[in-house]
């Protein structure tokens, strides 16, 4: 197996006790089928992100990824959009006794409805090929969308919708690691 769930499980909770002290935001998430926790460590006006996520799907498929982006602010017409680029590494673990992950590359926006003050829309995507891919993925698709609207000062609602989708090497078809509607909150320190 890539990683054991007791090797993830403590990590994910000190990162978690100590995320106000470490983190710039924190997010949490559900589908019908998974739960994903994400801690970003820049706000949006630092030249970079960096970030950390953990994701259980059901029937035992666990998901960590990591996040580099250079990012800036931008204006898409005259909507103000913090953008980024750089790369998403995904590991995952099946009980299928399969497991594997890949470095995509790729970016985000995010773009705030002036008309609206509080709602703003974010996408990402983030594609890896063969090289870029190890284990038993031979590539990584992985696309997020997020309609997002500030209830207070420090804190997001927000639903979308997730797509991560591998290849399997030698030929074996592909599986979406996770996939659906979404829903959660985001809590900015």
């Amino acid at each position: 197996m890539l990683f054991r769930t007791s090797a993830i499980a403590l990590p994910v909770m000190l990162s978690l006790a100590a995320a106000p002290a470490l983190a710039a935001d924190a997010d949490f998430s559900l589908t019908n089928e998974s739960v994903k926790g994400q801690m970003n460590f820049f706000d949006s006006r630092s030249d970079i992100q960096a970030g950390a996520g953990y994701t259980y799907h059901e029937g035992s498929r666990h998901l960590i990824n990591g996040d580099f982006h250079a990012q800036g602010r931008t204006a898409l017409g005259n909507l103000p959009t913090t953008a980024g680029i750089g790369f998403r590494g995904v590991a995952w673990d099946d009980d299928d006794d399969l497991d594997g992950g890949a470095v995509g590359i790729g970016g985000f926006a995010t773009v705030n409805i002036p008309d609206v003050p509080g709602l703003s829309f974010t996408g990402s995507a983030h594609y890896a090929p063969s090289i870029l891919s190890f284990g038993d993925s031979d590539d990584l698709t992985n696309l997020e969308l997020r309609a997002s609207y500030r209830v207070i000062r420090n804190a997001d609602v927000f639903a979308g919708y997730r797509y991560i989708n591998t290849d399997l090497d030698d030929s074996n078809g592909d599986i979406n690691l996770d996939e659906g509607v979404l829903a959660g909150i985001k809590i900015f320190f």
